[in-house]
């Protein structure tokens, strides 16, 4: 009797580890698929026909035509109707990052689909910078759109061109795409070899562009009010330069870009704020993407940018003597200011890409008190991941449409009211309130979409008003892409 009393609390205690593992588990393929899903829920313009978010339709056709020039496609940035051009920019630096340093890693399926999603982006960045020492960095008046809850395809709110002409500066967002395009020609260079050099031959004349005429594009006072408080520039113009200039080093091996960097690197703050890394920061990119650099060919006059991506990674280890990143009591990674995941993807993916140059070299990073090894920094990645898909407080998945338990009242537009294609009415700015305000699940699924996620605390309320915490973004995503790339790497 006390035999079978002990079998079977042995029995219950194995089912328990078993769902315990059960629940830890995760299909990172599955996962990466639908990350890159999501940006077709977000493209603006003519929908192809192999377009796989059905609920979707056109949207957007006429934008530019009060400057005269098709500035249709491209992505909005979240929840709503606006084409910012900065973070769209830096989403697509970030998905072009993600084909290059993990694409190997991704079924030929996914790999096809990423290399669409950066060309939906391309092929309108292309368009932004079409013409001679002027930028179109934004379509559409966000004031006036965040007033409406209204589908894209219903639009008929201003479409507002922002448009910067030299001797205007715009370092920023031309910085920014000039990253953008230089990077996603190292990504299309195999398959595509020569839209990759109009890429690249772009990417150049672009960064001249923002190096000559040098400073923020949200000082112009023409477009300061829409760009801001949205996507101002509160971090300075200078890191975009250096960005841009480093892309544009690995994209052509132009030793001018290396100079530049050289050069350059003191003058324009490489060594300040070196431990952000986001749409409007893009230090601790920077120095992580100049550390290959550094590794690979000895170039030690930029040995001052890899002592900063170590720093930056010594940051991070809860382990260390100088770790100062704030975690949740769950774990995640957290700051303040809201859509808190873009900042646990952005820095999963570097620690991943840091991991592997380090390790391609055989190195370790001193943190003074404690060695810190690439599996260290795999092991505080994995950690971030798995909570955004379900290993969290409140075993919920922050990207929609993974797993039985995800958010279902997003801050999205097109996702809670109904699709075109189910009520081919017309809807108007305000007749749209009444699904937002309603406590019923979004109509549409956007599958794939990472919310802004979590409080300090671990609180989610799933409250569609709540943007802070419900509003997915293509920045949150971008970066995301190759991070689960990397563990459909390691788990196959």
């Amino acid at each position: 009797m006390i035999e079978s009393h002990f079998t079977h609390i042995f029995s219950i205690i194995l089912l328990l580890e078993f769902q315990l593992l059960e629940s830890s588990y995760h299909d990172y393929t599955d996962a990466l698929s639908k990350s890159i899903l999501f940006f077709e829920g977000q493209r603006s313009g003519y929908l192809p026909q192999d377009q796989r978010i059905t609920w979707r339709g056109n949207s957007g056709l006429g934008d530019g035509w009060m400057v005269n020039t098709n500035l249709t496609g491209g992505y909005y940035d979240a929840g709503d109707n606006v084409k910012f051009g900065f973070p769209m920019a830096f989403t697509t630096t970030m998905l072009a990052w993600s084909v290059i340093e993990f694409g190997e890693n991704m079924p030929a399926s996914e790999l096809r689909n990423a290399l669409l999603s950066i060309k939906w982006a391309t092929d309108y960045l292309l368009k932004t910078v079409s013409q001679p020492n002027r930028i179109f960095v934004q379509v559409g008046d966000p004031n006036i759109d965040h007033n409406c809850w209204e589908r894209s395809e219903d639009m008929d709110t201003a479409r507002t061109v922002y448009t910067v002409d030299a001797p205007n500066p715009a370092s920023d967002v031309a910085g920014e795409t000039a990253a953008a395009l230089a990077a996603s020609s190292i990504a299309f260079r195999s398959s595509d070899p020569g839209y990759a050099e109009t890429l690249l031959q772009t990417s150049k004349r672009v960064f001249n562009f923002a190096d000559s005429y040098r400073g923020a594009y949200s000082d112009n006072s023409n477009i300061r009010e829409g760009v801001c408080p949205f996507y101002c520039n509160f971090d300075g113009y200078q890191d975009e330069l250096l960005w841009g200039a480093a892309w544009l080093r690995r994209a052509s091996q132009d030793d001018s870009y290396l100079n530049y960097l050289q050069n350059n690197g003191k003058t324009l703050g490489a060594d300040e704020n070196i431990n952000e890394f986001g749409w409007d920061n893009k230090h601790a990119g920077l120095n992580v993407l100049i550390s290959k650099e550094v590794l690979e060919w000895s170039m030690y006059s930029l040995q001052s940018y890899k002592a900063s991506a170590d720093s930056f990674m010594c940051t991070l280890i809860p382990k260390s003597s100088s770790s100062h990143v704030e975690f949740t009591p769950g774990g995640l990674i957290y700051r303040p200011g809201g859509s808190n995941l873009q900042h646990a993807t952005t820095i999963s993916f570097l620690l991943l890409v840091y991991a592997n140059y380090i390790e391609r070299f055989s190195q370790t990073i001193n943190c003074s008190s404690i060695t810190v090894s690439p599996t260290m920094l795999r092991e505080t990645a994995k950690r971030q991941v798995d909570y955004i898909l379900g290993d969290n407080p409140k075993g919920l998945s922050y990207m929609v449409g993974y797993s039985n338990y995800y958010p279902q009242r997003i801050h999205h537009r097109g996702s809670s009211l109904p699709s075109i294609k189910d009520h081919p009415e017309f809807i108007g700015c305000k007749d749209g309130s009444i699904y937002f305000n309603s406590s019923n699940p979004n109509l549409n699924v956007l599958v794939g979409a990472v919310v802004g996620g979590p409080g300090e605390d671990n609180a989610y309320e799933d409250d569609r008003v709540d943007f802070r915490k419900s509003e997915p973004t293509t920045y949150i995503n971008a970066p995301f892409v190759g991070v689960l790339a990397y563990f459909v790497g390691t788990s196959s």
